[in-house]
């Protein structure tokens, strides 16, 4: 219990290795196929408008490769054979989407026990609803564990949620605080129906509302804002 429940310093995502602010914990991100990088879409947008203003080809704002055309995977095809986790686990969710549950257990598979967090939450997706291969509480339980211990603030939430279930309260709220400070607002707005109810402490609620608040204070830019407003915005992967 000890190494489940420490706070981690930030979320799996990490930094933006552009602009090297906390990347964001909500879909504000593009995952690069070319070379696996986490970029924030600030950076993407910053890259697109030179881009676009200077009359240059589309690379990646990272490691400047030429962009592929849409419906091109053969980056993301490399990098899966050199045994990349991440991007072995991003062709595990592209499966997935697919309808391709016993593929996606594969990759996903593959990428865990190579390291990759994600995996390890998408896994336990796949386990909870039975697709792809039997349905196992004990299974999913497992790779939460692991995905809320390397940073994945959604894994806490869904453990909090199974202990809350199972009548663990004080484990739940653990989790809850954990994954809110981590700047997931599921796990903030599961501690504010237990405050309301009475069920975590005033100075408990108040240190996760803190944390969420710096974790998103944390991660802002004013290219990024100037990212969230653009009409000409679109993916730079």
């Amino acid at each position: 219990d000890e190494i489940l429940f420490k706070q981690p310093e930030s979320s799996h995502y990490g930094d933006c290795p552009i602009c090297l602010l906390p990347l964001p914990v909500d879909e504000k991100k593009i995952m690069m196929h070319c070379c696996s990088k986490l970029i924030c879409k600030g950076c993407c947008h910053a890259n697109q408008r030179r881009e676009i203003q200077e009359s240059l080809e589309q690379r990646c704002p990272f490691c400047r490769t030429a962009a592929p055309e849409n419906g091109d995977f053969s980056y993301l095809t490399r990098r899966v054979e050199a045994n990349d986790p991440v991007a072995i686990c991003e062709m595990g969710h592209m499966r997935r989407d697919e309808g391709g549950y016993d593929r996606s257990f594969e990759y996903y598979t593959k990428a865990a026990v190579l390291g990759d967090i994600d995996a390890h939450f998408s896994l336990s997706g796949l386990y909870r609803e039975g697709l792809g291969v039997e349905k196992d509480e004990k299974r999913e339980v497992y790779h939460l564990e692991e995905a809320a211990i390397g940073g994945n603030p959604f894994a806490r939430n869904n453990l909090g949620a199974i202990e809350m279930r199972n009548g663990r309260l004080r484990r739940a709220i653990k989790h809850w605080i954990i994954g809110a400070k981590l700047g997931n607002d599921h796990s903030l707005d599961n501690l504010k129906s237990r405050y309301r109810e009475g069920l975590v402490s005033k100075e408990d609620f108040a240190a996760a509302l803190r944390g969420h608040q710096a974790a998103g204070d944390a991660t802002k830019s004013p290219q990024r804002e100037m990212a969230e407003t653009a009409f000409d915005w679109h993916p730079c992967s």
